[in-house]
């Protein structure tokens, strides 16, 4: 389908939108809108959610483009009264102001009475040529985006001001157009999303693949034949007769690195040897240090050295880290929250791929998404199978191939993915700005391009 400019323009002087159709008024939000948000002295705090009463939206609360109810607190009726000017009403659009700035939806009907706590704005017409859903696609195209990341503040915690948010400069089409621009984005924006929602879908599927196959592998080898034999261990309950199996400690030298001090410059400046955080783990293959000490910082210190080809395992870390194994690709030292593991009978990569596939199991001994560490001792009980060395080997080829293959393939729907978001994006900001004229675009023009999703603006 190719979307037509308006004929005539004119020069709205702001960098998020140079210019828009001549007959579109020039307006900024707080002369067209009611924008409220909760006074930060009223925010509610934990104590006083409650599990029935009025409804407490927050922008954890988004799900897609509508409110989670079913996850939303509720407050008491004192608290709901205490600020009127934040209660809901049908078809209002919230905005997150805090943290991830900028996520929209439309309320749409209220399953009952509801009101904000701190950290979004609530927007609502008014005036009678103001169509709140055109206001929702505004919200999320360039010229808000761009308003944004230039008054946003906070260097940690990110902060959009009512003050600020209420200076947002658009143009405003008449309310005819505003119908149609808002029909228009829903028709195509509803394509792209069942594209992004089909590549998210088969990214599932393929990294379900890539724990199926690489726990029957590592449990199974590639004979599909093989005779089995149970072991009792919850990990893997069944191996193949030839395999041995055992405790961690009998297979591998365990240890843990150490932090030189960083009150000694001397230790830091200038050095030479590779030295490791937990956050290298994310590598999968370390090939880069976090930082460089010196002789001197590792005389001084319990810093070890770890060879390549060894493994290393995060004992803490925020996020994800814990539990994550990777392999050494260079020769380097680490700090004290990541240990090495150094095979004696495993061939490295088998090993690996075994404690890959556990990660959960391995998070879950020290408490799963806990604060809790994991710790040399507990590294040391855990239950490992071992093959004779060169199925370990075959074992070890043969996944890193197939899980290369699966990588690509979740990379090209990722890439799939970004590409239509960022159409997404361009396709909602050219209609809101008009660069593109869809006054005179039709049903029939929607379901005849339907098939095709990735068409040029």
């Amino acid at each position: 389908m190719n979307y037509s400019p308006y004929l005539e323009y004119q020069n709205l002087n702001n960098d998020w939108n140079k210019s828009a159709p001549k007959h579109w008024l020039k307006s900024k939000l707080k002369y067209d809108s009611y924008i409220k948000a909760r006074v930060g002295w009223h925010g509610l705090k934990s104590d006083d959610f409650t599990d029935e009463g009025p409804y407490l939206v927050t922008g954890s609360d988004f799900l897609g483009k509508i409110v989670n109810w079913d996850k939303c607190y509720h407050c008491d009726v004192e608290r709901y009264d205490q600020d009127p000017y934040i209660k809901l009403k049908d078809d209002d659009l919230l905005i997150t102001k805090d943290g991830t700035i900028g996520k929209v939806i439309l309320v749409g009907k209220l399953p009952g009475p509801a009101t904000l706590n701190s950290g979004l704005f609530l927007l609502r017409p008014l005036k009678s040529q103001y169509l709140t859903k055109f206001y929702y696609w505004l919200m999320q195209s360039s010229v808000f985006h761009g308003f944004v990341e230039y008054y946003r503040t906070g260097s940690t915690i990110l902060h959009l001001y009512q003050e600020t948010f209420c200076n947002l400069p658009y143009a405003l089409p008449p309310i005819e157009e505003q119908q149609k621009i808002a029909d228009f984005l829903d028709e195509e924006t509803a394509k792209i999303d069942a594209l992004i929602g089909k590549q998210k879908k088969l990214i599932r599927l393929l990294e379900e693949k890539r724990q199926a196959v690489i726990f029957n592998t590592v449990t199974k080898g590639l004979n599909p034949d093989v005779k089995m034999k149970k072991t009792g261990i919850a990990w893997m309950p069944l191996l193949p007769m030839g395999w041995d199996y055992g405790s961690l400690r009998w297979f591998s030298n365990i240890y843990a690195g150490g932090t030189p001090s960083k009150n000694i410059e001397a230790y830091w400046n200038n050095g030479t040897i590779p030295w490791l955080n937990s956050g290298s783990v994310n590598q999968a293959l370390i090939k880069e240090a976090s930082a460089y000490i010196t002789q001197e910082a590792y005389n001084n210190s319990s810093t070890k050295w770890i060879k390549k080809n060894s493994l290393v395992i995060a004992l803490a870390g925020q996020g994800k880290t814990k539990g994550m194994v990777a392999q050494m690709g260079i020769d380097a030292t680490c700090n004290q929250s990541m240990a090495a593991i150094v095979p004696t009978k495993h061939f490295p990569r088998f090993l690996y791929w075994w404690l890959n596939i556990n990660y959960q199991n391995i998070r879950n001994m020290a408490g799963g998404d806990l604060r809790d560490g994991l710790n040399l001792e507990m590294l040391a009980d855990i239950r490992c199978p071992l093959p004779p060395k060169n199925e370990q080997i075959d074992i070890a080829n043969y996944l890193d191939n197939v899980t290369a293959k699966i990588s690509v393939l979740v990379l090209k729907s990722k890439n799939l993915i970004q590409i239509s978001n960022e159409r997404r994006v361009a396709l909602i900001s050219a209609a809101v700005t008009g660069k593109i004229d869809v006054r005179n675009i039709t049903l029939e023009d929607f379901n005849e391009h339907t098939p095709n999703t990735r068409k040029k603006l």
